[in-house]
C-alpha cells in the first residue's frame, strides 16, 4: 500500500499552499482518530485524509473532480477514492459508506479547529476547551469562510452528536500534532 511519505510527497507535488497541506495534514489526524474509534484501517483514513485536497490549488474551481486522476495509479481502494469525491459534492443528500460520510463530516470542523489554534496567543494544541470551540462555532464573524451547517450535517450523518463530534476532531488533530512534532512537522 502507499506510504505516508509517498503521499505527502505525492500531496506537496500538487499543493504549494502550505496552509491548505496543514489542512490535509489536520484531515488526516481527524480521519486516523475516527478511524480508530470505529475500528477500522487507521493507515487508510489517515491516507485519505492526506490526500483529500490534492486538487485543489490547481482546480479549485472543479475540486475535487480531478482528484481521481491524481490517485488512480496508486494503491488507494476504491473507497478512499469515491470518499475523497464525494466530501466536495456539498449538495449530495447520502454518502453510502463510513469512510466518505466521516471525511465530509472532519472536512471543515478540521478547518475550524486550526482557525482556532491561530488565534490563541500561544497557538498551542494543547488544553483546547470545547467550551471555547462551541462558543466560537457561534460566533458567525470567526472563521467565516467555515461552513457551520455542514459541520451539522456532518455530525448527523455520522450518527453523533455534535459535541462529540468537535471532541472526537479535537483529539485526533491534538494526537495528530504530537505524532507530526516526532516527525519534524507541525499544523502551525
Amino acid at each position: 500500500m502507499l506510504t505516508r511519505n509517498s503521499a505527502l510527497e505525492l500531496l506537496k507535488e500538487h499543493v504549494t499552499s502550505e496552509s491548505l497541506i496543514k489542512h490535509c495534514m489536520a484531515v488526516e489526524g481527524s480521519m486516523r482518530a475516527y478511524a480508530s474509534l470505529y475500528d477500522e484501517d487507521v493507515e487508510l483514513w489517515g491516507l485519505t485524509g492526506l490526500l483529500h485536497d490534492i486538487d485543489f490549488d490547481k482546480h479549485p474551481e472543479e475540486h475535487p473532480m480531478h482528484a481521481r486522476d491524481y490517485l488512480s495509479n496508486l494503491d488507494l481502494p476504491e473507497s478512499s477514492l469515491t470518499a475523497i469525491e464525494e466530501h466536495g459534492k456539498l449538495d449530495l443528500e447520502t454518502r453510502d459508506t463510513l469512510i466518505s460520510k466521516t471525511l465530509f463530516a472532519v472536512d471543515s470542523l478540521s478547518s475550524f479547529i486550526l482557525a482556532y489554534v491561530h488565534v490563541r496567543p500561544d497557538k498551542s494544541f494543547d488544553g483546547i476547551p470545547l467550551k471555547s470551540i462551541k462558543k466560537k462555532f457561534k460566533d458567525k464573524a470567526f472563521a467565516r469562510a467555515v461552513n457551520r451547517d455542514l459541520i451539522i450535517k456532518g455530525a448527523d450523518d455520522l450518527g453523533v452528536n455534535l459535541d462529540t463530534h468537535m471532541e472526537n476532531v479535537i483529539q485526533g488533530i491534538v494526537e495528530w500534532e504530537h505524532e507530526l512534532n516526532k516527525m519534524g512537522f507541525s499544523l502551525v
